[in-house]
Order: C-alpha cells, then sequence, then structure tokens
C-alpha cells in the first residue's frame, strides 16, 4: 500500500551504530503505521530513500567518511528526493552545529535520544507536511494538465465550428454556382453541336467550355470541403488504385522528382469513392511537386494499421487502411500548418493556386468517416496521412460506362426541372440526340404525366424541386407504374435527399451538375442498353 495515500510514515534511519535502530524503533512504538528501514551505509542513502519511498530521514550527524550534512546536501541534490524531510540526530546541543545542520537543508534537529513523545510528534509532524506538500504539487499539476487540454478542446472545437461555417457557405454556394454552370455549358454545347460554327467561333466556344469545366472542379472542390459531395461508395483495395496512377504520378512530379511507392502486400480493403479518392491522391501529388519545386522525393505508402498501434493523439483507436503521401519540400511554420486545410488558403502566388487542395481532401476524408494528419515543419518536408475504415468485405470491380462520341436514340426521355434555362438547355440536347422528350418544370407536373399513361423509357430528374411532390416521390411512382423505366438524377449536390451521410446507395445513379453532353448522353445510354436487358413483365404498359 502507499503511504503517500494512506499517511503513513515511511522512515529511513541512517546510523553508523546498529544500536541506534533499537532506541529509535522504540521510540516510535507510538507512531502508528509506521515502516522503519536502518543502515549504516551513508553512502546508499539517496538510493535506499527513493527504493523505500521515504517520507523521513533520520540521520546521524557524526558517522565516518560521510556525515549527516554530506548526506542532507545529497539528498537535496537528487530531483527525487530533494523534498524528503531529513532530521538531524546529534550528541551536541550547540547553536553553531544546528545553524550549519540547517544550512545544508536539514528541516529539523533532535538531540540524542530524543523522549518517545517528541520523536513521535516531529516525525508525524514533517511526515504529514510531506505528504500534504506531494498531493498539492499533485494537483497542481492535474490542474495544469486539464487546463491544457481544456484548452486544446476548445481549440479544436473552434475549428470544428469555424470549418463547419465555412462548409456550409461553401455548400450553398457551389450548390447554386453548379445550376449556373450547367446553363452556360449546355448552352455553349448545344451551340457547338447544331450551330455551325466556323473555325474562330468553335475556337471561341472551346475556349469558353473550358472556363465552364475549370468552374465546374472548383465547385466539386467546394462540396468536398464541405462534406456535400455525394459519395458512390464501393469497397476497393488502395493499393490496385495507387499502382494504377504510378506512371500518372510520375509525369506529374517530372523527371527531377522520385517517386518511391511502398504498398503492403497484404493490404487491406477499405469502403471509398475510388474517383474521389483518386482526385484526392492527384491534388496531394501536385501540392508535393510544388512544394519540392519539380525535385526531391515523393514517398507514397499504403499499409494496414491496426488498433494497438495507433497513437491516441492522432486518430481513434479502429482497424485503419493508411495511405501516407510525404514529400522532401520545403515544410510548412506552425501558422502555415494551422490554416492548410482551409478552402483559398495558400501560400502559392496569385494565379498558380487555388487552395483548394488540402481542404478537398479534408473533406472527402471526413466524409468517408476516416481521419487525415498533416505534419511539417520547416526544413522537414510534409507528410500527408489518411486514415481509411479498413472493410473485410472482398474489393469489388465498379461497372464500366464507356466514353464515347454523343450518342443518341429514339427512346422517350421525361426531363424533370424546375430551372427554366436548365431543362430548356438539357431538353434541346436531348431532342438533337434524337430523342423523343417531355418535360415537367416540377415533380407534381412530371407525376401527372407519368400517370397519363404515356410511354417513358427514362426519367431524368432534379433532385431538390418546389412543390408538394419531392423527387423520391415521383421515382416510386415510376416504379410503381413504369416499372421497366429507368431513372438518372441529376442536382448541384445530393443535400441529405439521395445521399445518407452524404453516401449515395449503390443503386442510385446520380450524375451531378453541371454535366457536359458527352456524359449525359453516355449515362442514358448505358442505362437504356441496361433496360432493353431487364426481363419483360407481363401486365405492363
Amino acid at each position: 500500500m502507499n503511504q503517500h495515500e494512506t499517511g503513513s510514515c515511511s522512515i529511513l534511519l541512517i546510523d553508523d551504530e546498529s544500536f541506534a535502530e533499537d532506541i529509535i524503533s522504540h521510540g516510535l512504538k507510538g507512531c502508528v503505521a509506521h515502516t522503519l528501514r536502518y543502515t549504516s551505509q551513508a553512502s546508499m542513502a539517496v538510493e535506499l530513500a527513493k527504493e523505500i519511498a521515504a517520507t523521513v530521514v533520520l540521520v546521524d550527524l557524526r558517522m565516518p567518511e560521510i556525515d549527516g550534512f554530506e548526506v542532507t546536501r545529497r539528498l537535496r541534490a537528487d530531483k527525487d528526493t530533494e523534498g524528503v524531510p531529513v532530521i538531524m540526530l546529534s550528541s551536541e546541543e550547540d547553536a553553531d552545529i544546528k545553524a550549519k545542520a540547517f544550512a545544508a537543508g536539514a528541516n529539523d534537529y533532535l538531540v540524542k535520544w530524543p523522549d518517545p513523545r517528541e520523536l513521535v510528534a516531529r516525525v508525524r509532524y514533517h511526515n504529514d507536511a510531506y505528504i500534504a506538500r506531494r498531493q498539492r504539487d499533485a494537483a497542481f499539476v492535474s490542474l495544469r494538465r486539464s487546463q491544457e487540454q481544456l484548452e486544446a478542446s476548445q481549440s479544436a472545437l473552434q475549428q470544428a465550428q469555424k470549418m463547419e461555417a465555412i462548409g456550409q457557405l461553401t455548400g450553398g454556394v457551389a450548390h447554386d454556382f453548379n445550376n449556373v454552370l450547367q446553363i452556360v455549358g449546355g448552352n455553349l454545347q448545344l451551340l457547338k453541336l447544331i450551330g455551325d460554327l466556323n473555325d474562330a467561333g468553335r475556337a471561341r466556344v472551346d475556349m469558353a467550355l473550358a472556363g465552364v469545366e475549370r468552374g465546374a472542379k472548383l465547385s466539386s472542390h467546394l462540396l468536398a470541403f464541405a462534406r456535400r459531395q455525394p459519395l458512390q461508395e464501393v469497397v476497393v483495395n488502395p493499393g490496385h488504385l495507387l499502382r494504377e496512377m504510378d506512371e500518372m504520378m510520375r509525369r506529374v512530379l517530372g523527371p527531377r522528382a522520385r517517386v518511391v511507392t511502398e504498398i503492403d502486400h497484404s493490404l487491406g480493403s477499405t469502403l471509398v469513392d475510388p474517383h474521389q479518392l483518386h482526385n484526392v491522391l492527384l491534388n496531394l501529388a501536385i501540392n508535393a511537386r510544388d512544394a519540392m519545386a519539380g525535385s526531391g522525393t515523393l514517398t507514397i505508402r499504403a499499409t494496414n494499421v491496426e488498433p494497438d498501434s495507433l497513437s491516441a493523439s492522432e486518430v481513434l483507436s479502429g482497424r485503419y487502411v493508411l495511405i501516407e503521401v510525404a514529400d522532401t519540400g520545403g515544410g510548412m511554420p506552425p501558422e502555415v500548418l494551422a490554416r492548410a486545410f482551409e478552402p483559398f488558403f495558400t501560400t502559392k502566388p496569385t494565379g498558380q493556386g487555388t487552395g483548394l487542395g488540402l481542404s478537398m481532401a479534408y473533406g472527402f476524408v471526413k466524409q468517408s468517416g476516416g481521419e487525415i494528419v498533416l505534419k511539417s515543419a520547416p526544413g522537414k518536408g510534409t507528410s500527408v496521412r489518411i486514415y481509411l475504415p479498413r472493410s473485410d468485405a472482398e474489393a469489388a470491380q465498379p461497372e464500366a460506362i464507356a466514353d464515347g462520341p454523343l450518342l443518341g436514340g429514339l427512346e422517350t426521355i421525361l426531363v424533370v426541372e424546375d430551372e427554366e434555362d436548365v431543362r430548356s438547355t438539357t431538353c434541346a440536347i436531348l431532342s438533337a440526340l434524337g430523342y423523343r422528350v417531355l418535360e415537367a418544370p416540377d415533380a407534381a407536373a412530371a407525376m401527372a404525366i407519368v400517370e397519363s399513361g404515356q410511354a417513358i423509357d427514362l426519367v431524368f430528374t432534379d433532385v431538390i424541386m418546389p412543390g408538394p411532390v419531392s423527387s423520391l416521390q415521383l421515382a416510386e411512382a415510376v416504379r410503381d407504374r413504369l416499372p421497366l423505366a429507368e431513372i438518372l438524377y441529376t442536382s448541384g449536390y445530393a443535400e441529405g435527399v439521395l445521399a445518407h451521410e452524404g453516401k449515395l446507395e449503390a443503386t442510385v445513379n446520380l450524375l451531378q451538375k453541371p454535366y457536359h453532353p458527352d456524359a449525359l448522353s453516355a449515362r442514358i445510354r448505358h442505362l437504356l442498353r441496361r433496360r432493353h436487358q431487364k426481363p419483360a413483365l407481363s401486365g405492363t404498359a
């Protein structure tokens, strides 16, 4: 039992005369709950005081080789025994010797042999004072640690609140921005498709479309940071993705940089959106290239992480797949590191960076249920560690959708979109591709068309629309009345309607705005081919 907790005395007696042990032991009979350790070897004072966790040391003044003054000085010089009370025992009642004892660091002075009542009283007094002082110091240390933890928690909360507020703002802006981009891009593509442009006009349209594409990437990054980017998650092995990206990484970094890839041969799988993970890793490689000014070493490491190997200050305990991207660049000072995940924060010159690469990675990883840890110091490079929850499921092969030129057909498509300009442009593109197109400004109007009995092969509907009928209710009506019809959603972002915790069900087909006519035509043809492969249902319209 620890005497520091119970208040009992742990006494070390140092005297060159062995009979001193009997005298002191007899005198301490009235001192309850005490232990006494005797030694004649003054040189062992510090070691023995530590061994028995002494709360009081009784030391004889006059001893051969090492006297009581030196023993006291040695105890005071060691950080583990510097506060232990020392009572000097001496046969000399001399004021000068007493003063010298106190100057050496003694707490008390007793003339041999003290009355047992006085001995017990002084030992108890110094013992209790020492224990109280230790408890006070421990309380102060605990309080200081609690204050530091509170400050760290408050700082983390403030950072989380700031990131959430920025996320809400950027998510809303990106949603409206996507609709604007869809109107601009759709009309430009329509003009290119049916406008009979000359070479100069076509070049101008292509230039404008390139601007739309840049805007779409910007919006996608904002949504990723805001954690409003709907994720189409599948179980994948990140090692396959990293091996496929290896050549691309080398092209991105250039010939003067060295790429080292270390992938654990037993790397586990994780549930993640592979397209978004690809974008995140590519952005991290671009950041590394810029940090190293085109030369240096980029290390990409992927391994399994077990709960017992994690630092509690880094991520919560769990089974993860770790992907680390580390460079040998100039690193970041603390003030830059603290803001690195903020959108639009960048140290690059104007026009050379959007400041969205790390913020996109942060939002994507958080939305995927993982953790991202950034470590950097000036002159020591930067390391980005992505922890993704490990899955025991087998990695799936995602269904491929072939890219190709604009393809049309003769099927009937119902376009449901409340933004008139977006709806008009989309209907014009689909009509130009040969489809029979029906249109509705909201889900209620679309419901009426569905219930009218018209043959419809595919419904292309916005997710968020005004009115009493939601897009989900419309989808239920389509499945009920037209079980062979396909449903393709579109949205600036899913906003929790289709996505649960930011993640889409595997059966949901979503084409995010702004969409390119090539992507629209390819997705529609893919779904309609799948429709034709469905078994015919008896009794259907």
